[in-house]
């Protein structure tokens, strides 16, 4: 059996505890890995203190050089890397793959980008520099939907700043961090890059950690609050990238023939556990039985299976809980819409639910007001966008949210009233590295991308000198 080990201290180390990895396909066993106790994430911390300042000191086109090898070796692992992904995740294994890939991609660009003092002010009475220096110890807690990912999206930035870090994966994904712990162990110097598992119990020690600087949490936002106070107590830094109920605004311009597949797509994708996936389709009285119908046929021909087996879509739900929830929103919509595909179960092992569309339901509903993180898509018809954009701004989410429309003028002034922090038109799940990431009301605190989110993981310092 695959031996897997915490990463402390440059070494790899047996957890003092032990737990059980269930592949989400099959309900099986997939691997013991190992489960590390309070005290070895002490020794984490302090040994993550104990290189910082030499890695704060590292030249910074050192620090980009690691990352990038980083990069390289995910690069020359990614086969092996995508399979386990699959197998722990649940994900299509095209989807693992792509997930390697944007990894990949996401250390290189991020680690790139340039930390350069500014100088304000430089006259005969006084010079005024700003800098940016790093914090310390970084905490990142990684959510199970992109558990390598996800892990780019953080890591890059906070190492080019000259922060040390441990990262925690979640509970049911842990493989696949540990395997990058192997990778990290031949790159970095040790304890610049920790890694430690749990079974959601030493998040709550990491929040309040005096050890640690800072917090980079993505996830729920009921976890968001907690992580958020257990920060107070040392009033710790902290990015929250949290959850979200976007919602599509379809006008009845478009043809439903050519927005459905991309609406479809956004909406499932990992069988809709994506904190940006379309979670409410609010479309025109003029088109809304058009593209239920032609969303209906793409649930109806989605292909459900385990994602190691070719030609799988949409794999199942990624770990039981999960699995659960989404049940009640199935029988929500049962009980408050009209069922025009999918709506059951898979009659198999495995957490297995069919993508699902719902047509004649509204707001005040749970699947329409609530994240359902599931493959159920609800459509909620309308006659007056501005009616249908307050109910769409009635969410205390505001992660992303898009407009579909063919006149440009339109969608982009509706876009602008959208409260979220990103917005797209025509087009839904579209982001990339350069691109700044961040959530509006309730969905996050911070900035994750580009060089706005690399400034989330330093601290601002102005050097004001007399002349």
């Amino acid at each position: 059996m695959t031996e897997y080990k915490l990463l402390i201290g440059g070494k790899l180390v047996a957890g003092e505890m032990t737990m059980d990895v269930i592949n989400p396909a099959t309900e099986e066993v997939l691997a013991t890995c190992p489960r590390a106790s309070p005290a070895q994430l002490d020794d984490a911390v302090a040994a993550a203190n104990a290189a910082f300042k030499g890695w704060a000191k590292t030249p910074l086109e050192e620090r980009r050089a690691c990352v990038m090898k980083l990069a390289d070796a995910i690069d020359a692992n990614a086969a092996d890397l995508a399979r386990l992904l699959t197998q722990e995740q649940g994900k299509p294994l095209a989807e693992s793959s792509a997930e390697m890939a944007y990894t990949a991609a996401f250390l290189r660009y991020l680690a790139g980008l340039e930390l350069t003092n500014k100088i304000i002010e430089d006259n005969d009475n006084r010079r005024v520099e700003q800098r940016r220096k790093p914090l310390g110890v970084v905490g990142l807690i990684i959510p199970w939907n992109f558990p390598v990912l996800i892990v780019a999206f953080k890591l890059p930035s906070a190492l080019l700043a000259g922060n040390t870090v441990i990262i925690k994966p979640a509970p049911t994904t842990p493989l696949t961090t540990l395997r990058l712990g192997e990778l990290c162990a031949d790159i970095f110097p040790a304890g610049v890059v920790n890694i430690v598992t749990d079974q959601n119990d030493l998040g709550s020690h990491m929040t309040a950690h005096p050890g640690i600087a800072k917090i980079s949490f993505t996830g729920s936002t009921e976890t968001g609050k907690k992580v958020m106070a257990g920060a107070a107590s040392t009033i710790k830094r902290i990015t929250l990238e949290l959850g979200g109920n976007d919602a599509a605004i379809v006008m009845g311009d478009v043809d439903p023939k050519v927005v459905a597949p991309g609406i479809f797509g956004c909406a499932t994708m990992n069988a809709g556990q994506v904190c940006l996936a379309i979670k409410r389709v609010y479309a025109h009285d003029s088109i809304y039985d058009e593209l239920c119908s032609e969303l209906g046929k793409l649930a109806d021909s989605a292909v459900v299976d385990d994602g190691l087996k070719q030609g799988a879509q949409i794999g199942p739900l990624q770990n039981k809980m999960q699995y659960e929830k989404v049940k009640t929103f199935l029988a929500d919509a049962h009980a408050n819409g009209t069922i025009v595909a999918g709506g059951q179960v898979e009659d198999r092992p495995g957490y297995f639910i069919r993508p699902t569309i719902v047509r004649d339901i509204t707001d005040g509903t749970k699947l329409v007001d609530e994240e359902q993180f599931g493959p159920i898509l609800p459509i909620i018809r309308f006659t007056d966008v501005e009616d249908a954009m307050e109910r769409a701004n009635s969410s205390p989410w505001g992660l992303g949210g898009s407009v579909w429309s063919n006149d440009r003028d339109k969608a982009y002034e509706l876009a602008c009233e959208m409260e979220s922090g990103t917005v797209w038109i025509n087009k839904h799940l579209d982001f990339g590295p350069n691109i700044p990431f961040g959530g509006a009301k309730q969905s996050g605190i911070g900035v994750e991308f580009a060089e706005e989110g690399l400034h989330e993981f330093t601290q601002l310092q102005v050097i004001n000198e007399a002349r």
